[in-house]
C-alpha cells in the first residue's frame, strides 16, 4: 500500500485560485481547500434554508486560508516536494503587496530533514539513454565502456533525473548534444541538465533561475561533476532585458524543464539566445496544457521535431522556422 505526505500550503483566500492552477501545472490533480472566505459566502447566502451549522463548517470561521495535497512518499514525491517548495519559494519573494498573504509550506506528520533523510531509500544509481548513469554520491557503480557518470544528490532543488520530465530532456539531449556545442539552461534548478549536456559534449554553458539557492546549488553540482567552463546567471529573463542581454545570444541549445505557463510567457524570448539553427527543449508540460503550449511557440516561430510523452508529461524538441 502507497504512504503518502500531506503538505499544507498556508496562504491568503485571494491566491487560493492561482496557487491551486500552479499546482495544477506541476501534476497535482486533487486538492482540499480551506477558506475562512467560504464561511463568510455561506452566511450571506439569503436562499439557503438551514437550522444549524456542523461542525467542520463553523471551524471554516477562523482557520487560516490553506490548501492541502497529498503527494508519494517515494522517489516521485521527492521530486515533487522539490518543485513545490520551489513554487511557494518564489510566491513568498515576489509578496511585496502581501496578496500571498503568509505564505509558507509545511509537512503534516513528518519532519522535512527526517523525510529528506528516508529520500536515501529510494534514491539508486539508475541509466537514461544509452550511455548516461545517474547516481548519488553515497552509491558506487561499474560503468560500461563508454558510459557517462552524473553524480547529483537529493537537495532542495528540483532535479535528480528521476522525474519524467527530467530524464525526458536528458534522453533527448543525448541525440542533439554536438561536440563543442553551448548550452543555456533557463530555470536550472539542480543543474543536472547542464551537466548531462556537458557530459555528451557541450564546450560551454550558461545556467539561469529565478532562485539564489538553485543557482549556487547548481554550480556546486557543476563543479563537482568536474566541470568549471559555465556562467551562472539569478533572476527572471521575462521581465528583466538586462538579464537577457548579459546572457547573450549564440547558443546551440536551450533547455526549459520549468512550467507551461513560464514556457509560454518565454516563448517570443528564446530566439534571441540561439543561434540560426539551434534547437530548443521544452519540459515540465501537462498533458492537459500541452496543446496550448506548442501553439505558443508554434505562434513564435518555433517547429515541432520530436515529442516525448511519459505518464501525462510532455518534452518538445523544437527548431526555428
Amino acid at each position: 500500500m502507497d504512504n503518502f505526505i500531506q503538505i499544507d500550503i498556508f496562504t491568503s483566500s485571494a491566491a487560493i485560485d492561482g496557487i491551486t492552477g500552479a499546482l495544477t501545472d506541476r501534476g497535482i490533480t486533487g486538492f482540499i481547500i480551506q477558506d475562512s472566505a467560504d464561511f463568510e459566502d455561506f452566511l450571506e447566502n439569503k436562499d439557503a434554508n438551514w437550522d444549524y451549522v456542523d461542525d467542520s463548517l463553523m471551524g471554516l470561521k477562523t482557520v487560516e486560508p490553506h490548501i492541502t495535497v497529498y503527494i508519494h512518499d517515494n522517489a516521485q514525491g521527492a521530486e515533487m516536494l522539490a518543485s513545490i517548495r520551489s513554487y511557494v519559494e518564489s510566491c513568498a519573494a515576489n509578496n511585496d503587496d502581501n496578496f500571498y498573504g503568509n505564505i509558507r509550506m509545511e509537512l503534516a506528520n513528518v519532519k522535512e530533514e527526517d523525510w529528506a533523510n528516508n529520500w536515501k531509500k529510494y534514491y539508486k544509481p539508475f541509466r537514461v539513454g544509452k550511455s548516461l548513469i545517474v547516481k548519488p554520491s553515497w552509491e558506487d557503480v561499474s560503468p560500461k565502456a563508454g558510459d557517462k557518470i552524473l553524480e547529483i544528490d537529493p537537495a532542495s532543488t528540483f532535479g535528480t533525473g528521476q522525474h519524467y520530465t527530467t530524464k525526458m530532456v536528458m534522453e533527448t539531449l543525448e541525440g542533439v548534444i554536438k561536440d563543442g556545442d553551448r548550452v543555456l539552461d533557463l530555470g536550472c534548478g539542480s543543474g543536472i541538465l547542464t551537466i548531462a549536456a556537458l557530459l555528451f559534449g557541450a564546450s560551454d554553458a550558461a545556467i539561469c533561475d529565478i532562485f539564489e539557492n538553485a543557482v549556487n546549488t547548481a554550480s556546486e553540482n557543476i563543479e563537482k561533476n568536474g566541470f568549471k567552463c559555465f556562467k551562472a546567471y539569478c533572476g527572471n529573463i521575462i521581465e528583466d532585458e538586462r538579464l537577457r542581454e548579459r546572457i547573450g545570444g549564440g547558443y546551440d541549445v536551450i533547455c526549459a524543464n520549468i512550467v507551461a505557463d513560464v514556457i509560454i510567457a518565454m516563448s517570443p524570448l528564446f530566439q534571441c539566445f540561439l543561434k540560426e539553427g539551434g534547437k530548443l527543449i521544452v519540459s515540465g508540460i501537462i498533458d492537459e496544457r500541452a496543446d496550448e503550449v506548442k501553439s505558443a511557440l508554434a505562434e513564435n516561430g518555433w517547429k515541432t521535431i520530436s515529442k516525448k510523452n511519459e505518464e501525462g508529461w510532455n518534452c518538445i524538441l523544437l527548431e526555428g522556422d
